[in-house]
């Protein structure tokens, strides 16, 4: 049987590697339908949760997982791996592993370069490989085509597509079925195999010319997203010095019927895709003597919002005959979005970064992260959520809401705390002069 019909029949061995906010639900929907998964990662206690039946993540219950991990009547339908050297076992590949950025705003691919070695040494005839892990115009082809190639065809061979993730972690009404997918093949026969699989899983399949348009596609929808928010940041910035609230002027601009979408402000960028991904096109553009410099401005706006935030920390303070040294800064929510326990890039690591250098005695609470550890920006990180309470509350010089989780108690906050600087409007029914928007 050839692959496409493998696919069809839903006989194809799906292999997806990296099992992390866009791996696991990609693992859920394969089994969902009627596929085997083999997963692949390299965290042995994420390995070992899994195959448990066991969730790392909230969003997503173990109950889905167990499911999958009992053998039932034609056997287990998920099994969880650190073996790559496994790769060669399914007829499918999906790659979904990180793409960060280097300490310059560099494209750092060194995990899919390392992910694409591991499946060239094991690569067999018939396979089909998808690379889902944003990137700059070009990665699959210039960087992942010629390491697989080796001795075998692409087209002939083996098939190579991209099909950027689509993932919002913890939006329940947006799932890996209901989001469309794009898909780019190096080769017509690629592209075929590429929708065929993805049509067994998502609703609407969008083939595109080139992988190139596929990878294009997914940084033009994360920048627009940078650039709005850039601009209504800055929006923000002006409408305090003018006396104005930005968040009435955006809800009485979105009732026009048209033009207009509203985009929110905030304390600044997170998330693993939308602070990163307009960098790896700034940086592919200079190989075209390019400048993208509306993006790059937006880029500016927004990395500078958790200083803005911590100077309004300072000047909220300063009404109170209170230096921002030595003041008992409470932060409330260190996850990059409400209601998620995800803190990649959050921009509650550069506001509590920023706080400690100027002095402050930083504490926090989120109800969704008990502990907040190093990342790759900042390694010294390790602090544990502090209880929320009225002693809690009273005893900060300042409550700093960063992320507005639904779990909190807005009405004891605001009746607790002596001083409270929002960058949300998680306040906007408190109109209490203790209540600082920033």
């Amino acid at each position: 049987m050839n692959l496409l019909a493998k696919i069809r029949d839903k006989q194809a061995l799906v292999g997806i590697i990296g099992l992390g906010y866009v791996g696991l639900p990609l693992v859920l929907r394969f089994a969902q339908v009627g596929f085997k998964v083999l997963g692949f990662d390299t965290d042995a206690k994420k390995i070992d949760f899994l195959n448990r039946g066991e969730s790392y993540i909230k969003h997503i219950p173990a109950s889905r997982l167990a499911e999958l991990v009992q053998p039932q009547g034609d056997g287990q339908r998920f099994e969880a791996t650190q073996d790559m050297s496994r790769l060669g076992e399914p007829d499918v590949l999906i790659i979904c592993v990180p793409t960060p950025l280097t300490a310059k705003r560099e494209p750092d691919l060194r995990f899919v370069e390392h992910t694409a070695r591991l499946i060239a040494a094991s690569l067999r005839p018939g396979q089909l490989i998808s690379l889902e892990s944003t990137t700059y115009p070009g990665t699959t082809e210039e960087l992942l085509l010629p390491i697989l190639s080796g001795n075998l065809k692409v087209g002939d061979d083996f098939y190579l597509v991209f099909s950027p993730e689509r993932e919002d972690p913890g939006n329940p009404r947006y799932q890996v079925s209901t989001i469309p997918k794009v898909v780019g093949g190096v080769t017509p026969i690629c592209q075929e195999h590429g929708v065929a699989l993805y049509t067994q899983v998502v609703g609407r399949v969008i083939p595109v010319s080139s992988t190139q348009a596929a990878e294009m596609s997914k940084l033009l929808e994360n920048i627009y997203r940078a650039v709005n928010i850039a601009l209504v940041n800055e929006l923000k910035m002006l409408c305090l010095r003018m006396g104005l609230d930005v968040f009435e002027v955006i809800e009485a601009s979105q009732t026009k019927p048209f033009g207009f979408q509203a985009f929110y402000p905030g304390p600044g960028l997170g998330g693993h895709c939308i602070p990163i991904d307009p960098f790896y096109l700034t940086w592919k553009a200079r190989e075209f003597d390019f400048s993208t410099r509306f993006i790059e401005l937006a880029g500016e706006i927004n990395t500078y919002m958790p200083y803005f935030v911590v100077q309004r920390v300072a000047e909220a303070l300063n009404q109170f005959a209170k230096p921002l040294k030595g003041a008992a800064v409470l932060v409330l929510g260190v996850a990059y979005k409400k209601d998620v326990d995800d803190f990649r890039e959050s921009p509650a690591l550069k506001v509590i970064n920023l706080l400690e250098r100027e002095g402050a005695i930083v504490s926090y609470n989120d109800p969704h992260i008990p502990r907040l550890t190093g990342m790759r920006s900042y390694p010294g990180f390790d602090m544990t959520s502090t209880p929320l309470n009225e002693a809690v509350l009273q005893q900060a010089d300042c409550v700093l809401l960063v992320t507005d989780h639904s779990a909190y108690d807005y009405g004891l906050i605001a009746a607790q705390a002596r001083l409270i600087v929002d960058t949300r409007n998680a306040f906007k029914d408190y109109h209490q002069a203790h209540i600082f928007k920033a």
